[in-house]
């Protein structure tokens, strides 16, 4: 009988530093020089951010994967919940920003959303993963820099993608015609 990814813990990579670049899709250059803008962030504003690459996420949903490791590896102040994570995963194709609650008002979902989308993927897509990753590394820090009420402010503004054809969601859609006919 084969075990299903939810009856055992993933097998995460160890934490070994700012980034952990278990995919190898990082120069070592690279990788060093987003280590020290990490550290260098981590120093300025006492919040952790790490980038990590998987080579896979080993059934899990990415969602679960970035969340288990990111409690795992303890990331953030535990009073503040104020850690940051970046995912990637290429086996899969996905990629994840995962925030601890204690930021999420300055880095909302939309927020990671519109980076992933707008910085990260656009890369991904012309082969440069290691530029996605620096790209998506470079927005995070700009934003969790600003002063927290023009964070905030930001974050708030920034919406999800519509629907593709820029209409109706199809639930929308069922849902008016419920609405119509009863």
């Amino acid at each position: 009988m084969l075990a299903s990814p939810l009856s055992a813990a993933p097998d995460f990579p160890e934490l070994t530093g700012r980034v952990v670049d278990n995919a190898d899709l990082l120069g070592p250059a690279e990788e060093a020089a987003l280590a020290a803008k990490l550290e260098s962030f981590e120093t300025t504003t006492q919040r952790q951010f790490v980038v990590a690459t998987v080579p896979s996420l080993q059934g899990y949903e990415i969602s679960d994967y970035g969340y288990q490791l990111g409690r795992a590896w303890g990331i953030g102040d535990a009073e503040r919940n104020d850690g940051v994570l970046l995912l990637v995963a290429p086996q899969e194709r996905k990629v994840r920003i995962e925030v601890g609650y204690g930021l999420e008002p300055y880095l909302t979902d939309a927020m990671s959303s519109m980076i992933i989308r707008d910085r990260i993927t656009p890369r991904f897509r012309d082969g440069d993963m290691a530029g996605g990753i620096v790209a998506g590394t470079d927005a995070i820090i700009t934003q969790l820099q600003l002063p927290p009420e023009e964070a905030m402010r930001i974050a708030a503004e920034a919406k999800p993608k519509p629907a593709k054809g820029g209409g109706f969601s199809f639930g929308t859609i069922i849902w008016l015609g419920f609405l119509f006919f009863f």
